[in-house]
């Protein structure tokens, strides 16, 4: 990474590292609390609805402490790490529902704690014109581990391994992760330049940022558009145009392969382009991904849905590093971690309306459970007129 500073190389690994640890548990979670700990699917929706909302505290306070001298990036890095090994810990002792939810709480407000601060450190170690390569080699770091780690974690799955130990193993992830960032990572935050008066009232001058709250109806718009992923295509892929459990599962393997082979290449190709252009860009390929979605559910087929997933891998490695590098760019750098926090805060908006939406529209009729990704293709129209209304506040350098 020529010309990049070298804390982005450490940074990075130790979000891989992370992540692994994540994908140990992310996806097996609810499987090995009702299985092996006997809860109901009731109960462990509970358990992890409760890690959502403590996540927004997290999201909160994290921008607050990152921008703040007393605690800064650096030692809120370090106190998500403790908070989220603290939390595996909670979970390896867990028994009973309050248990369950007490970790979910904490694990919640630890990954709350995570994103300002880190997406604040990757803003203060580079440039302007790094940032969308830079956000995209973090996006890089955080899918390798992620994979890596679901990939490991099935394995423990399939040889029957005690639940107690993939959370152990995610436990030490955090603490080898936080030892990282204490002897490794300098803090990032240059306080001695920051003025005291626009901290003190940071998220009022965030909220009357016009072209940042401009962008976060797009942003929110954007997770949505992720969630369905997650929530709703599955299903929809399974119950509307019957392929098989399998063939599904391998193509959301295809999906995470293919979003790490594309997001540096894609951010480059991107860097020619301004913010909300590049944004626009993702756009118009959710566009055409849910057109296909349309097309898979009426006609059928595997190739369809392969062609559908991957032009929605492509429009998630144009989004994801574009839209961190421009709130980071709007972003004054007294104030990142407060940007970064409210940047955040859109992914938990977009992933609660997400699989709302979704999941009452295929509680309905074909019809409308149809229609319901062509509905989602007209509005991306909607987004793509608030970028260029966003463009024409912007200096011509954005």
């Amino acid at each position: 990474m020529k010309g990049f500073s070298a804390q982005v190389g450490i940074l990075a690994a130790g979000r891989c590292l992370s992540q692994i640890g994540n994908g140990f548990t992310l996806f097996y979670a609810p499987i090995l609390f009702v299985n092996q700990l006997g809860l109901s699917t009731t109960a462990v929706g509970i358990g992890i609805g409760s890690g959502a909302i403590s996540g927004v505290l997290g999201r909160f306070l994290g921008g607050t402490f990152a921008d703040s001298p007393l605690v800064g990036r650096r030692g809120t890095l370090l106190l998500s790490a403790a908070i989220s090994a603290l939390a595996d810990l909670v979970f390896i002792c867990t028994h009973n529902l309050p248990i369950f939810i007490i970790g979910n709480l904490l694990m919640g407000f630890g990954i709350g704690l995570y994103w300002p601060a880190t997406e604040a450190a990757v803003a203060d170690l580079t440039t302007d014109g790094q940032r969308n390569e830079t956000f995209a080699i973090m996006r890089l770091a955080d899918n390798l581990g992620l994979s890596m780690g679901v990939v490991l974690g099935g394995a423990l799955m399939a040889a029957a391994v005690n639940y107690r130990v993939l959370f152990a193993i995610d436990g030490i992830s955090f603490v080898i992760f936080f030892g990282i960032v204490y002897g490794a990572i300098a803090e990032t935050g240059d306080f001695s330049k920051h003025d005291s008066n626009q901290r003190g009232q940071g998220w009022m001058v965030a909220l009357r940022d016009r072209p940042l709250m401009i962008f976060f109806v797009v942003n929110i718009m954007c997770t949505t558009y992720l969630s369905q992923l997650q929530s709703t295509l599955p299903l929809y892929l399974n119950n509307f145009s019957g392929l098989d459990p399998k063939i599904i599962s391998g193509l959301f393997a295809w999906h995470i392969v293919f979003v790490a082979l594309c997001q540096l290449p894609v951010a480059r190709w991107l860097n020619r382009f301004s913010s909300p252009q590049a944004l626009g860009i993702s756009l118009l390929l959710w566009e055409i991904g849910f057109g296909l979605i349309w097309v898979t559910g009426v006609m059928g087929g595997v190739i369809w849905a392969i062609l559908a997933v991957s032009i929605i891998s492509l429009a998630t490695a144009a989004y994801t590093p574009s839209a961190s590098a421009f709130v980071a760019d709007l972003a004054p750098p007294s104030l990142r971690g407060i940007y970064m926090s409210l940047n955040a805060q859109c992914w938990a908006i977009g992933y609660f309306i997400g699989p709302t939406l979704g999941g009452w529209a295929l509680d309905r009729s074909r019809y409308i459970a149809d229609g319901f990704w062509l509905a989602a293709a007209v509005s991306v129209g909607i987004g793509i007129l608030i970028l260029q209304y966003l463009q024409s506040l912007l200096p011509l350098k954005n």
